[in-house]
């Protein structure tokens, strides 16, 4: 391989193609120390690589890290192993690093060791946004039979109450009522439930998301959220998002209702609402052929006592709440509706600050899209605020 002249390489590979890999990789030395590293290890470890050279790799890795263990069986062996999801997290460097590892002999520099590190932040989104959509589908079996095993029944139990609240005695009569009543809580129930089972195209076109941010903020604060500051950070030059209107605001309403609910009884409550462009995530969308790219990040941040660990990983699922009176189908409607566009939510929780992560697509005027419902309410909302 030719190198331009006074161009640093590093056993013949340059150090140009190293830094342009994504991904992060070190040379280990036999007395483990770091003999050479690229840019993306620089920014993972979050320190420089003069300063990384300097060190053993045990000064910066959790201690009893599988990594040590592995460098030395392929010094031992001789032979490359792959290790998948170990935690690489420390203070310095963060309480999320789960990465898969990949460590190979460098036959040229024996008892040299070849580190690389493949962050499994974006397949791990992919794999728990399957699952939301997995629990989506099951649910729409379910609301399917409820809307038609429950709801004709209640309709029969009720209009009987209401025939025996006629001739009923005063003291009878609020048992009669109270029967009443829950049958229409169960029918607004299994009304909530039926939402899933709507597997009709959704209309989608471009959508300014700050015209919708806008829009649900002033809803809050005239409501629900009136006590609490907003904070804002937009990024102006968002491209329009492909979606409905409609149904976003009712993602972020409910992101927006949940965050309020969380910071109720803290000091200082605040909500941030967030905009950013993030290129490099793709994922795969029913019925389409080619991976959409999802570079249209919006966050809904709180400063509440955040998501209990043991809820967190199926947070999405139906049924699944913190709330003592709550039907846990709110969040699970949102990674549907969310699913639905072709996005991905998320949520990352620890005391004081809980982010929910919307990934969505943007709007392309070259692809096709409806001009239907979903632009006519934009415009038209577009122009009211």
């Amino acid at each position: 391989m030719s190198v331009a002249a006074g161009e640093h390489t590093v056993n013949g590979i340059s150090e140009a193609m190293l830094n342009a890999l994504p991904n992060p990789v070190m040379l280990v030395a036999p007395d483990g120390r770091v003999a050479d590293a690229n840019m993306a290890a620089e920014a993972f470890f979050e320190t420089s690589i003069q300063h990384l050279k300097r060190l053993s790799l045990k000064d910066f890795i959790p201690f009893g890290s599988p990594l040590l263990g592995l460098i030395e069986q392929v010094r031992r062996d001789g032979n490359a192993v792959n290790e998948y999801k170990v935690d690489l997290s420390t203070p310095r460097i963060g309480a999320d690093r789960q990465v898969d590892i990949h460590v190979a002999p460098l036959p040229e520099r024996p008892g040299h060791i070849v580190v690389m590190l493949q962050g499994r932040t974006i397949a791990d989104k992919m794999d728990r946004q399957l699952t939301h959509r997995s629990a989506a589908r099951s649910v729409t079996a379910l609301a399917a039979m409820l809307a038609h095993e429950i709801k004709n029944p209640l309709s029969g139990i009720r209009g009987a109450a209401q025939l025996l609240e006629q001739a009923a005695t005063p003291e009878d009569r609020s048992l009669t009522r109270l029967i009443c009543d829950e049958a229409d809580r169960i029918v607004t129930l299994v009304d909530r439930m039926e939402v899933f089972g709507d597997e009709r195209p959704v209309a989608r076109g471009p959508v300014n998301i700050h015209s919708v941010l806008d829009h649900v903020k002033r809803l809050a604060q005239s409501g629900f959220a009136r006590n609490i500051r907003f904070i804002e950070d937009y990024d102006p030059s968002l491209p329009p998002v492909l979606a409905n209107q409609d149904q976003l605001i009712q993602v972020f309403l409910n992101l927006v209702k949940n965050a309020a609910e969380a910071v109720a009884d803290v000091d200082e409550p605040e909500i941030a609402l967030t905009t950013a462009f993030r290129p490099g995530v793709r994922l795969s969308i029913p019925g389409k052929a080619t991976r959409v790219s999802l570079p249209l990040e919006f966050c809904v941040r709180d400063n509440g006592h955040g998501v209990p660990d043991d809820l967190l990983p199926n947070l999405f699922d139906p049924f699944v709440t913190t709330k003592p009176t709550g039907s846990g189908l709110g969040l699970a409607l949102v990674a549907k509706i969310v699913g639905d566009h072709g996005g991905i939510i998320e949520c990352e929780s620890q005391p004081r600050k809980t982010i929910f992560r919307v990934l969505l697509p943007m709007f392309n005027s070259t692809q096709p899209h409806s001009d239907g419902e979903a632009a006519g309410t934009a415009s038209r909302r577009d122009s009211a605020t």
